[in-house]
């Protein structure tokens, strides 16, 4: 039997208008609180509430509010620059898994100096990073399970994966009120990305004991919750699971890591501008398609399979499939802009993509060719 090394470190508070007891909780850090989010946060009310619990709790605050969708390293520096000399004792990520990802770089360069691009890897941070809350408003990234940022070169925009145990926030508030006021499509691309994520981790290279029943319990909850989220907004039930789903799966890619899929899709958002979900949710029932030909990992499929009531790959992949439809979401690349041209750059480039080395089938260019060729 030979050495594991499993991480579940995050408190998790769940439940509606938990957000309005985050000031409790930050006072537990000090007194002096960072809020790292992006300007949609602000004008859907999210902030205020938010700011207003920590003010009612004696905490300052201030605020930096310009995270951009896919943030870059740029992104990371004006964020540290907008904090400057000023000393908080905690972070807060408010928003999408921008924002969180954001918080955590700007929390790596404020401890140890340089840029983004000085931490990419993995147990780079440099001194004491501060305790760090995530508050997430959408179901999708789970980072707010993970040590992990992922933040892009401004230049090349190739996906920098940044991890460090210290990053592993302390503390995540999952509050499903705050995703009631995401537009259908970001409730759409963020539930695929879950979808993609509890598929995945539950065939990695890396898949163990501790991480399968996260992937397995990820993927129950929110393929039967993202239709019903999608049919009524303000389920709150459907919304719970969902938020549930993405931090159940961020703890499954936090001991797990993920596949093919990830590694095609980060090359379709940065030179496509496909939503990260979207792109994961078109290319992910051809990767299990393909990876389900050993049967080895078929097998894994079907207890993932079996643990959402289907009976095998098939009906997986059909499922799969079906959420995209529900989604009203076109199958095809080509639908979403995608050109037939350029495929064997994408590939190229998705085979450099960390998350490839993790696929449990070893891939090459030309079967990521042909992967995403089968999807455009």
């Amino acid at each position: 039997m030979s050495l594991r090394d499993f991480s579940l470190g995050t408190r998790v508070v769940f439940g509606p208008n938990a957000t309005d007891r985050l000031g409790t909780f930050a006072a537990e850090f000090g007194g002096r609180v960072f809020v790292v989010t992006d300007p949609h946060i602000v004008a859907a009310g999210h902030v205020d509430r938010a700011e207003r619990s920590l003010a009612s709790a004696g905490l300052e605050v201030r605020r930096y509010e310009g995270v951009r969708e896919n943030p870059t390293s740029a992104d990371v520096a004006a964020c540290r620059a907008a904090l400057g000399d000023w000393n908080p004792d905690l972070l807060v990520g408010l928003g999408g898994g921008s924002s969180i990802d954001v918080a955590k770089g700007c929390n790596l360069v404020r401890a140890g100096g340089g840029t983004m691009e000085d931490y990419w890897g993995v147990g780079k941070a440099k001194g004491t990073l501060l305790p760090l809350i995530a508050v997430p408003t959408t179901a999708g990234t789970g980072t707010e399970a993970q040590s992990f940022a992922l933040v892009a070169q401004e230049d090349t925009h190739q996906k920098m994966a940044c991890g460090d145990p210290q990053m592993l926030p302390r503390l995540a508030v999952l509050d499903p009120i705050l995703t009631t006021t995401l537009p259908p499509f970001v409730t759409a691309c963020t539930g695929l990305d879950t979808i993609g994520h509890a598929v995945e981790t539950m065939v990695t290279k890396k898949r163990n004991a501790f991480s399968r029943p996260f992937s397995v319990e990820a993927f129950r909850l929110a393929h039967a919750s993202l239709p019903l989220v999608l049919d009524d907004p303000d389920n709150l039930d459907a919304r719970g699971d969902m938020m549930l789903a993405a931090t159940f799966a961020g703890v499954a890619i936090e001991n797990s890591m993920l596949g093919a899929a990830h590694s095609l899709a980060n090359p379709l958002t940065a030179h496509h501008d496909l939503a990260h979900g979207l792109a994961v949710g078109l290319v992910l029932p051809g990767v299990v398609r393909f990876n389900s030909e050993h049967a080895e990992i078929a097998e894994l499929y079907e207890g993932l399979a079996r643990g959402a009531r289907l009976n095998s790959v098939s009906a997986l992949v059909q499922r799969l499939e079906e959420l995209l439809d529900l989604c009203r979401i076109e199958h095809s690349l080509t639908a979403h802009g995608v050109p037939t041209t350029g495929v064997t750059g994408l590939a190229e480039e998705a085979l450099r993509q960390w998350t490839a080395q993790f696929n449990p089938r070893e891939v090459t260019v030309q079967d990521l060719e042909r992967l995403l060729i089968a999807a455009l």
